[in-house]
């Protein structure tokens, strides 16, 4: 029986878990949280911190493989496990390119991937020169912890300086400024890759973000043929660059003009390949556990157009979800609730997703459902 490690125990672990258990995977997680989403289905949960290399070093003995759901972990305890011949994917390596979010533009842009224009803010004086760089509006940016929004300022005129830079540390934290793209649509491509040195492409999913948080995923994206074809290729450039693998997602902004900038990667699956569950004929969860085992990967394709919409908390009290019977008046929905024991504003609490003979059938199911949800 393999054993798997997971550095994380929340939804995206849930979610390997699941599809990985068809298998009879056996799994070991760290997650801070006792109940956290992936508690009930985990074989072993050690209940440690992202930054304790003690626990960390406990999981990887225990296994034949570590990996990890998100990013903002140790990076000197996957060193330490590799330096000591365990296997983690994706490696020390690949986080230390991705982990920062200044080092990880400067590397894609030295490795010829289109990225907007940046520049590193030392100190107060650095970002009040920034306007003549890019103007106004740009955003600033904490080089290491941010999702979700969080992290992220916009200066959209003179004087806007100091409310942004206090409202992200005031210092205390590596601070970047990104020049902000006109786009006319955000898209992300799942790639994949395995240790055997297979890689996949997922379709391009066209995303919708409201308070800088995922609300709604379409695939496939409407944008040009050439377009998604230049993201694709994109996509597997970041793969090769930063040397992934298993599941690696790229966002990417779509100018007017048709290209693709990168916006950000993250070294997991991700919150904008919900949709494969239903929508493909492997997951991106099934995936990644095919890819850092060395399996040969699943179809990627697409089986029909499909929707995903997030459910996100708007209040902050206990979990109690009401409202799945009549979200399930639709038979073509599918509900993943994710088992936190709080709500909070912002929180990802679950996601709905459907598939239909067209992108707006798909959606507007979802978006019935989701009216019938409450926390």
């Amino acid at each position: 029986m393999k054993k798997i490690g997971i550095v994380g125990g929340g939804q995206l672990g849930k979610m390997m878990i699941l599809d990985a258990k068809r298998l009879d995977y056996y799994f070991v997680i760290v997650d801070p949280t006792e109940h956290c989403p992936a508690h009930g289905i985990a074989d072993e949960h050690i209940v440690a911190g992202f930054e304790d290399v003690a626990a960390i070093k406990a999981m990887a003995e225990k296994v034949d493989v570590v990996t990890y759901e998100f990013e903002h972990i140790s990076l000197e305890a996957l060193q330490q496990l590799e330096a000591k011949g365990h296997k983690v994917y994706p490696s020390s390596e690949t986080l230390s390119h991705i982990q920062n979010k200044l080092e990880q533009k400067k590397w894609l842009r030295d490795h010829g991937i289109p990225v907007p224009a940046f520049l590193e803010i030392p100190d107060r004086e650095a970002l009040s020169k920034a306007h003549e760089v890019f103007g106004y509006p740009m955003m600033l940016k904490t080089c290491t912890g941010g999702y979700d929004g969080k992290g992220n300022a916009l200066i959209r005129e003179a004087g806007d300086e100091e409310e942004a830079y206090q409202a992200l540390g005031g210092g205390s934290l590596p601070l970047m400024v990104e020049e902000c793209i006109p786009f006319e649509k955000e898209v992300s491509v799942l790639a994949c890759r395995s240790t055997n040195g297979e890689v996949a492409v997922f379709p391009v999913a066209e995303n919708v973000h409201k308070n800088s948080i995922l609300d709604e995923t379409t695939v496939p994206a409407d944008i040009l043929d050439s377009t998604a074809g230049e993201a694709w290729e994109v996509a597997r450039a970041c793969t090769k660059a930063v040397n992934a693998y298993g599941m690696l997602c790229v966002e990417l902004f779509v100018t007017k003009d048709g290209h693709v900038l990168v916006n950000e990667l993250a070294p997991r699956p991700h919150n904008s390949g919900h949709y494969t569950i239903e929508g493909c004929y492997t997951s991106q969860y099934e995936n990644h556990i095919r890819a850092i085992l060395g399996l040969p990967l699943g179809n990627t394709q697409l089986i029909r157009p499909s929707a995903m919409k997030n459910l996100i908390g708007d209040h902050s009290g206990p979990a109690e979800l009401t409202g799945v019977e009549e979200a399930y008046h639709n038979p073509n929905v599918k509900l993943h609730i994710y088992g936190k024991e709080t709500v909070s504003p912002g929180r990802k609490m679950g996601h709905i997703t459907a598939t239909g003979s067209t992108i707006e059938e798909a959606l507007k199911e979802v978006r019935q459902a989701h009216a019938c949800i409450r926390f």
